[in-house]
This record gives C-alpha cells, structure tokens and sequence, in this order.
C-alpha cells in the first residue's frame, strides 16, 4: 500500500486546482541518501502554487517533493536517476536501492488511483470539469545578479494545451487565456501566453487520456516573479495578486463547462 502523499479538499463545482510541485519534504531514507542541497532543490521546485488552489472548490496539494517523486512525470520516469533528467543536477549519492524506488512507486500509484476516483465524481456529478495544474518556473537562470531571461520568450503565465484535443476544449481554453489576459492586474496586464514555455506534462496528458471528453486539464505555469527564485522569499503581495486574478475566472470558466455539458 502507498502512503498518503497529498492533501486533498473536496468542494462543489466542476473546477479542481492541483498543485503537484510545491512540497518541499522528503521522507527520512530518501534525505539521507540525497546529494542535492536544499537549497538547489528549492529552486526547482514550486514554492507557494499550493496557495493557488484555493480559487477552485476542489483542492489537491501534493505533500512530498519533486526531488522524492514527481508525479508530473511518467511512472517510469517519475524519479530521477540520472542527472540529464534533472536540469543536470546529480541528485543521488549512490545508486538508490530497488525497495526506495518501489516505495516511491507504490506511492505514486496510489496518488493516481485517488485522482481517478475524485475525477470521476466531478464526471459523474457535472459532466465536464476542469483542472488548473498549478506551477512554476524560473526566469532567472543566469543567476541572482544576472538580468532576467528574454521577457518575449518567458510571458507571465504560460497556459499548455499541448496534449489536449485542442479544437474540442476551445470553448473553456479561450475563456480562460482571454479572461487571464484582461484582468486588471496591479501594475498592468499579465502577459499571458500559449505553449510559450511549456507544452503540458504527464498529470495532464494522463487526465486527457483517462477523461478524453469530460476533462480538460491546463497546464498554468506562472513565472518566479512572485518571489526571488534564488533565496526563495516570497512577494506576498504578488502571490495574492495572481491568486485573485485566478479566481475572477473561475465564474466563467463554470459557465463554458455547463454550456458543454448542456449540449
């Protein structure tokens, strides 16, 4: 049996929010057994998305680090073995042992299971339903004192749409991307983009794959520039910003998923 990995809330309505790369916590044989500092890790994590799915009624917040499991990845290629899957970090001390990666398996098996039984509840109860798979990403790669990445290249938020069946969900996609694109965000617009960054990771291929005509999953990578992704403090004020801006698209979002399910 897998342990519990996650948290999960459960609300009404056909919008879940999931935030599958915030956690930073490790379990006690994979920390012993880790090279990389906290530090590296952190910075490649997605520190302060789970604040984010509070927009939706239902919530699923993973509880264990990326670096234990990533559960935005293939089962096969859920851990990282080699430093190629890892931005070129070296991860491991040594070679993990075959009963760690079967324990984080097991785990990863059993976080699936519980997304395919509360999506099948959103099926059943409203007929199309939507996940926001919250992340993030760093735009600063060159270092703290260096200038930030190409701004035309590393939009606000990043919406992916790559694994879905594109024409099909354009009602909920466009609603989305448009609403995003017009909020009245302090300071100026978001600068929202398609498949700018990131296409859409195996969490969303899978929902695509498992609810083909009921579930459409989006990919919603937001910059770093809510926090310093070098030391890792938080701009609260900015977390709070694109929070709101979140949930003032949530209403509409409902609406093109009923128009959906009343055709």
């Amino acid at each position: 049996m897998g342990e519990k990995i996650w948290t999960v809330e459960k609300g009404v309505g056909p919008v879940i929010a999931v935030a599958l790369h915030d956690a930073h916590a490790v379990r006690r044989e994979v920390a012993r057994r880790l090279l990389v500092d906290p530090e590296t890790r952190r910075r490649e994590e997605d520190p302060y998305t789970a604040e984010w799915v509070s927009v939706a009624p239902t919530r699923v917040v993973a509880t264990r680090s990326r670096f234990e499991l990533d559960l935005n990845r293939a089962r096969s290629r859920a851990i990282y073995r080699h430093p190629e899957e890892a931005w070129g970090i070296s991860v491991w001390k040594e070679p993990i042992p075959a009963k760690l990666i079967e324990r984080s398996l097991e785990n990863f098996d059993a976080f699936y299971k519980m997304m395919y039984h509360t999506l099948r509840e959103l099926e059943e109860r409203f007929g199309h339903f939507l996940v926001i798979d919250l992340h993030s990403y760093c735009h600063r790669r060159g270092g703290p004192d260096a200038p930030p990445d190409a701004p035309e290249l590393n939009p606000h938020v990043s919406i992916g749409t790559g694994n879905m069946d594109r024409d099909y969900w354009a009602p909920v996609v466009d609603r989305f991307c448009n609403a995003l694109a017009e909020y009245d965000y302090p300071g100026g617009r978001l600068d929202v983009g398609e498949n700018v960054r990131f296409s859409g990771g195996y969490f969303g291929s899978w929902v695509h794959n498992t609810f083909p005509k009921s579930g459409c999953s989006l990919l919603v990578e937001v910059k770093k520039f809510f926090m310093n992704e070098w030391t890792g403090e938080p701009d609260w004020d900015e977390i709070r910003n694109v929070g709101d801006a979140f949930a003032s698209i949530i209403p509409g979002v409902v609406d093109e998923l009923a128009a959906m399910s009343a055709r």
